[in-house]
């Protein structure tokens, strides 16, 4: 035991008054932890007497009053002969010999007399008191229907007519139409129409491409809502009258190529004909095509 207390004090540090607690502790927490489940054994070996409490039940058994549900078919109303019988016309002696309680034949005729009426077999589900068991077995007797059979309706869709699209010509339209096609607002329409002015008027629908910030969606549906003339003449520039200033201000010449066709108009005279414009080295045939409709020398 001295040994105990002492590994007890060098272990934990306790004095020798709590060393002494401890030591008394112990052994009292086994013993309560043990005696519960010692205990419950001993007690299930012991003989146990229920002749008290089975006399109570029994006494209680036989207040009871037992008495046989009327909502239900009783065994021996399976065996009652079965033939087809619509619940909606049977007479209660019909429902009787087909097995029906009395009660439940009287609910049945209850309902019918407050208007009630049965369309299909499982209808009669709906009288209170009625056995699953019973119905399926007066089931294939009932003459009706499973199930009401919905009317099958055939919709004609007839197909409206749509309404021919009635375009606009892209070169005399103003904003207040260019804003109703879908991804145009009022800086895309007023955009347009300040290029179409510089430009003298669009020959192609490619030019649309041009005009800053419309997109090609945008431009797919200008397209398929509006045209081009084919006899449309832009408004053009006579290189031999234009000044330099005029000629600088359309959007494919520019200052650059306005002062080389202002030098070449000193050097070599007026432009005889529109191809004199080849001759200059800066204008290639896809610049000259490009600028050509925008561009006369009749005077």
């Amino acid at each position: 035991m001295g040994r105990l207390r002492a590994w007890f004090r060098n272990v934990f540090g306790f004095t020798r008054s709590q060393t002494n607690g401890m030591l008394v502790l112990i052994p009292l927490m086994i013993i309560i932890i043990f005696s519960e489940p010692l205990y419950r054994s001993w007690y299930v070996r012991q003989p146990q007497d229920y002749s008290r409490e089975g006399k109570e039940l029994d006494s209680v058994i036989a207040l009871m009053k037992w008495s046989k549900p009327d909502s239900v078919a009783s065994a021996e109303a399976l065996h009652f002969a079965k033939t087809s019988f619509n619940p909606n016309t049977a007479t209660q002696e019909q429902l009787l010999s087909l097995g029906f309680p009395r009660p439940l034949a009287t609910r049945l005729l209850n309902y019918r007399n407050k208007g009630g009426k049965f369309l299909v077999k499982s209808d009669l589900l709906k009288i209170y008191g009625m056995d699953s068991s019973f119905y399926s077995s007066l089931k294939k007797y009932i003459d009706l229907p499973v199930q009401i059979a919905k009317p099958v309706v055939v919709q004609h869709h007839e197909e409206k007519p749509r309404p021919a699209v009635v375009k606009f010509d892209l070169n005399s339209t103003d904003t207040s139409q260019l804003i109703k096609i879908y991804g145009i607002g009022v800086k895309l329409s007023a955009r347009i129409v300040a290029y179409r002015e510089k430009l003298g008027g669009f020959v192609s629908f490619q030019q649309l491409s041009e005009v800053y910030a419309l997109d090609t969606a945008a431009i797919r549906e200008l397209k398929s809502k509006s045209f081009i003339r084919e006899d449309f003449q832009p408004a053009q520039l006579n290189l031999n009258k234009a000044s330099e200033k005029e000629l600088a201000a359309h959007p494919y010449i520019k200052y650059k190529l306005a002062k080389t066709l202002a030098a070449y108009r000193l050097q070599h005279g007026p432009f005889q004909r529109i191809e004199q414009l080849k001759e200059i080295v800066t204008i290639d045939e896809a610049k000259f095509k490009k600028i050509k409709p925008y561009l006369s020398v009749n005077p």
